[in-house]
């Protein structure tokens, strides 16, 4: 077997090891200090107001298209899922009703024909 010294892959380990100790220890210095800790608020600050002003444009620009917003589409959403839910209640309504009408024997009766069947009309040809 070859001696670890010079063993290639260890070698490299051991580089890169210390390469991340020595990383690690200037990130914690940097981000340590309090002007690190200033310039990550204004980024942080100044990406907020970008969004914000990414999201008015969108908006204006979607009005102007006529075409709905995020927040008009999540309401749609919304109003979609309780209509939703009351014609489940109103389905579950109608049946029990219709349920209870069958058990007491009681049925709805069937609407009556408008329309002739064609044997009955006398032949069915046009006139």
């Amino acid at each position: 077997m070859s001696d670890k010294a010079n063993d290639p892959v260890q070698v490299w380990h051991t580089m890169l090891a210390e390469m991340e100790k020595g990383f690690n220890a200037m990130a914690t210095q940097v981000m340590g200090t309090e002007q690190f800790s200033r310039v990550t608020h204004q980024l942080t600050g100044a990406s907020v107001g970008a969004q914000k002003t990414v999201g008015d444009l969108m908006e204006r620009y979607l009005v102007a298209m006529n075409l709905p917003s995020r927040a008009q589409m999540v309401s749609f959403g919304e109003r979609l899922n309780a209509i939703e839910g009351q014609l489940n209640e109103i389905k579950a309504l109608l049946n029990r009703v219709h349920g209870d009408a069958q058990d007491n024997g009681l049925s709805t009766p069937k609407p009556p024909r408008t329309k002739q069947p064609p044997s009955a009309t006398g032949g069915g040809g046009s006139a």
